[in-house]
């Protein structure tokens, strides 16, 4: 998929195929294979995946703290709370 030509021929193509998993979404028809291969191809092209969101309900589960990426630091969100975010790590 990182082969010139292979990443040339999907990216042409992705339209379509979004299309094609919509559709079949829209209608009932199960495409697991077609959804999980787009999933994984827009989780390929992303600089930064979604570990933030695990990381969020980890957090929410069992208060392990989580770091942002726009300042440092460890938090904590009291989410049954008041929903503020804390500064756990001094």
């Amino acid at each position: 998929m990182l082969a010139p030509f292979f990443r040339d021929a999907l990216a042409d193509r992705q339209d379509s195929w979004r299309r094609v998993v919509r559709d079949a979404v829209d209608v009932g028809v199960p495409v697991p294979a077609f959804s999980s291969c787009l999933a994984y191809y827009d989780g390929l092209r992303r600089a930064r995946g979604p570990a933030n969101l695990i990381q969020g309900l980890r957090d929410l589960f069992g208060a392990h703290t989580y770091r942002r990426t726009d300042r440092e630091g460890v938090f904590h969100t009291r989410w049954d709370q008041d929903g503020a975010e804390v500064r756990v790590d001094g």
